[in-house]
């Protein structure tokens, strides 16, 4: 019975997993968030695209993605009275709905970089430090604009402070890194761009223009333009 439990909460964790928040909302805009910017269809490349409201809402509708399957397994396997095992029931329905996020099988497995799935997770399994750390990596986003490393500071913390509380436990242990590697594995472009200097900085309340509606003609352009 209990193996019956893991393996539905995988799968209903994967398959909603599957649901691409950023690629419903820029369809409601008329777009596709996957030919703009990174072409990451995530909250950090929909903020830089369509602007604060639509990336805020990209970041809700994902960590919703990791906080349901979260909280299923945290109760399927006991809630409050059921130990370290109704923690392992919310780790693994987190990680499943994480892997849903980031290889969706409806969308060919190229799906988002899951830190947003994950905070969905974390917010479950110690809210008042999840949203502690996410106020705080907010300010850094704010102030020295970079994505990638805000929401690295964010997993980083979290994974610690979840490590230490259940050290004694290995199947916790190994869920956690396994969280770990991969949102570090899925961020490793954008810390090689870091070590260069070519990492893209976000704006929170700054939506980035299309090149395409900036660049005016030139005279020599449109005296061609008439000719032709």
């Amino acid at each position: 019975m209990t193996i019956l439990k893991f393996v539905l909460l995988v799968i209903g964790g994967y398959l909603l997993g599957n649901f691409s928040s950023a690629k419903v909302l820029s369809r409601l805009k008329k777009d596709d968030i996957t030919k703009h910017g990174s072409g990451n269809p995530g909250t950090m490349n929909m903020l830089r695209t369509f602007g604060f409201a639509f990336g805020f809402l990209t970041l809700v509708l994902d960590a919703l993605k990791g906080a349901i399957p979260a909280l299923v397994g945290y109760f399927l396997f006991g809630g409050a009275t059921g130990g370290n095992m109704a923690y392992i029931g919310l780790f693994t329905g987190g990680f499943a709905a994480m892997l849903g996020h980031i290889f969706p099988v409806f969308y060919k497995f190229k799906g988002g970089k899951g830190v947003a799935c994950i905070f969905g997770v974390f917010v479950v399994a110690e809210p008042l430090w999840a949203l502690i750390i996410f106020c705080v990596c907010f300010l850094y986003l704010l102030i020295f604009k970079y994505g990638a490393i805000a929401s690295f500071i964010f997993i980083t913390i979290l994974t610690v402070i979840e490590g230490y509380r259940f050290s004694g436990d290995v199947v916790i242990c190994m869920l956690l890194f396994a969280i770990y590697f991969l949102i570090w594995f899925m961020h490793r472009q954008n810390f090689f761009r870091l070590l260069i200097g070519k990492e893209n900085k976000v704006n929170l309340f700054k939506r980035k223009k299309n090149k395409l509606n900036l660049e005016k003609p030139t005279k020599k352009e449109i005296k061609n333009k008439e000719i032709g």
